[in-house]
């Protein structure tokens, strides 16, 4: 029997919660399909920073490399934890580590979710590069706690990232509806994002079939509110596409149902996988956190290890139950609650 190699990272508050209750639907999914997952869980996290000086240990990205696929529950603490320092100590560093360049995200109403708009017949992949540009970490400060004190943040754009993270966006819209939506700032700013727009243009004439537009960032900001069922695929950088895929979360309902994949599509490393609602602190200790993210990004877990009809298994299973009215109300439903209510619509 195929077995898979995970490694859990369940991380602080809510994930620890939502990490076990989409384990429990990844194992019955795997039952059904003739294939095992076995899970290792590695506590690194802002308790861990707090026991040890570190998110991780030094060998963390080797230990993670042996895995075939990496997932995480949630990582931040503020209160204890800077959040520059939870991210730029475990999440930064695995997504760098194993260039997991692509982050996708899927946008789009479960049923029974209400969302804020009127419209509710969108269906959006947002895929953002996520290694380099804006959150390279490339800078410093000089003059520190004076009067001149001055903080420098440099985005840094290769040819080479910017090419892959839209040839992996023409191939997502190519299997798709053939439309896609290059985000940019290239009005303001010169260098950067005109360099984008033009790689962009490079890379459309390998795919011909496939219709290209090009968008600032606040014009797309208010297409994805006023018109979202126009939009395939949107192809963004590391902070415009963090941005934008926050807009994605709430107008299909909110944070609790937003997945997200890290992908290293050439496999060369394992890829990680995670709900992007943080840990919510707030009510981390209450049980009501909605675990539907947290399963849909283990659908997509499965889906790039090719168990495809397994993933599809859960996501008829996700549907099912929010089509009862169940979890479709934040904090109306208990964790357990939900997952029961998965685990009973899968089998």
């Amino acid at each position: 029997m195929k077995t898979y190699n995970i490694a859990l990272i369940p991380g602080d508050g809510i994930g620890k919660g939502v990490t076990g209750a989409a384990w429990q639907v990844l194992q019955a999914a795997a039952k059904r399909g003739g294939f095992a997952v076995d899970g290792t869980s590695f506590p690194w996290s802002c308790a861990y920073y707090l026991e040890t000086g570190a998110m991780m240990p030094p060998d963390g990205i080797e230990t993670l490399r042996k895995f075939d696929a990496i997932y995480l529950g949630a990582v931040g603490w503020p209160a204890e934890v800077p959040d520059s320092v939870s991210l730029h100590g475990l999440l930064l560093p695995i997504r760098k580590g194993f260039t997991q360049y692509a982050n996708i995200r899927p946008h789009r109403l479960l049923p029974g979710v209400q969302g804020p708009l009127r419209s509710d017949g969108f269906d959006i992949l947002c895929i953002r590069e996520n290694t380099e540009g804006e959150y390279s970490g490339a800078g410093g400060r000089v003059h520190s706690g004076t009067a001149n004190e001055v903080a420098i943040e440099t985005a840094i754009f290769t040819r080479a990232g910017v090419e892959r993270i839209m040839r992996f966006g023409f191939e997502q819209a190519r299997a798709r509806r053939k439309k896609l939506a290059s985000v940019t700032k290239s009005n303001a700013q010169k260098h950067s994002m005109v360099f984008w727009d033009e790689v962009t243009r490079e890379i459309a004439k390998d795919y011909p079939d496939v219709e290209v537009l090009h968008y600032h960032i606040d014009a797309m900001a208010a297409r994805m509110v006023l018109a979202p069922e126009s939009l395939d695929v949107i192809v963004a950088s590391n902070l415009f596409g963090d941005i934008l895929t926050d807009i994605g979360a709430a107008i299909q309902g909110g944070l609790g149902y937003a997945a997200s994949a890290n992908i290293n599509p050439d496999r060369s490393a394992p890829s990680m996988f995670e709900p992007v609602h943080g840990s919510a602190p707030d009510i981390a200790h209450l049980g009501v956190a909605n675990p539907i993210a947290a399963i849909w990004s283990g659908a997509m877990m499965l889906e790039h290890l090719g168990e495809r009809h397994a993933a599809a298994e859960v996501m008829s299973a996700i549907v099912s139950v929010t089509a009862q009215g169940i979890g479709t109300i934040a904090g109306k439903d208990r964790t357990e609650t939900i997952t029961r209510a998965v685990l009973a619509a899968l089998s």
